[in-house]
């Protein structure tokens, strides 16, 4: 059974939504603060998942998210927001968020994520460490690490995700369909095609020199994004 950790101040939300992630095969500890999140994952290795909303008394979600990116680069992170603001979408994503669901919210959409999530991360601790190379770009997949012409990239975890699906099919276009598929493993029909655009100018913000004339990730309009191999 898979360990979530569920930050949510809301009362009348909270017994609801543990009693079906319980019903659903998922074992759910509640907290409802920031303070209290902190105590529970000083034994950060025991949760499998975080589910954070966003505002609560003593901080926000974005505070526990960036603590535990600085422990813990590959826990899968979801937030729960009222608000589906784009400057939330971009804050929780730049804080090493992977998904977010906006209140109110379906619970099967809540649990198809947390599984493509899990299924995800799964798959990353059972994959075999080598070196992807495409001209001035080189990703360690074992490490999760990346280097543009020598230069560390700091990303977060759907970034070098969304990165390592571009740099694998280089030189050819991958639809925005295939991305949302793959990112959210199968699940992407629960996911406003906004968020793709907000992440896309985020990786492009991180490796273009000027992310308004792209070299490496281009828009190829009608039909989605492609990757070029860029020699330095």
């Amino acid at each position: 059974m898979n360990n979530l950790l569920l930050l949510e101040d809301d009362i009348s939300l909270i017994d609801g939504l543990q009693y079906s992630l319980n019903k659903n095969g998922f074992h759910v500890d509640v907290v409802r603060t920031v303070k209290e999140a902190k105590e529970h994952l000083a034994e950060i290795g025991k949760y499998n998942l975080l589910i954070l909303d966003v505002t609560l008394p003593d901080g926000t979600g974005f505070d526990i998210c960036e603590w535990v990116r600085k422990q813990d680069k590959r826990m899968p992170i979801i937030f729960l927001t009222a608000s589906d603001e784009e400057v939330n979408i971009i804050r929780g994503l730049d804080c090493g968020g992977d998904d977010y669901v906006t209140k109110p919210f379906k619970l099967g959409e809540l649990c198809s994520r947390i599984r493509a999530l899990l299924r995800r991360a799964g798959a990353a601790k059972q994959e075999e460490g080598n070196l992807l190379e495409c001209g001035d770009i080189s990703i360690d997949l074992l490490g999760s690490r990346v280097s543009l012409n020598g230069r560390l990239l700091e990303l977060t975890n759907m970034e070098y995700r969304l990165l390592c699906l571009l740099v694998k099919s280089a030189n050819r276009i991958v639809s925005r369909e295939i991305i949302l598929n793959d990112l959210w493993d199968g699940t992407g029909n629960f996911v406003d095609d906004n968020t793709l655009s907000v992440y896309i100018r985020r990786l492009r913000e991180k490796i273009e020199t000027d992310a308004s004339h792209p070299q490496h990730l281009l828009t190829v309009r009608g039909f989605g994004y492609q990757w070029k191999e860029v020699v330095s």
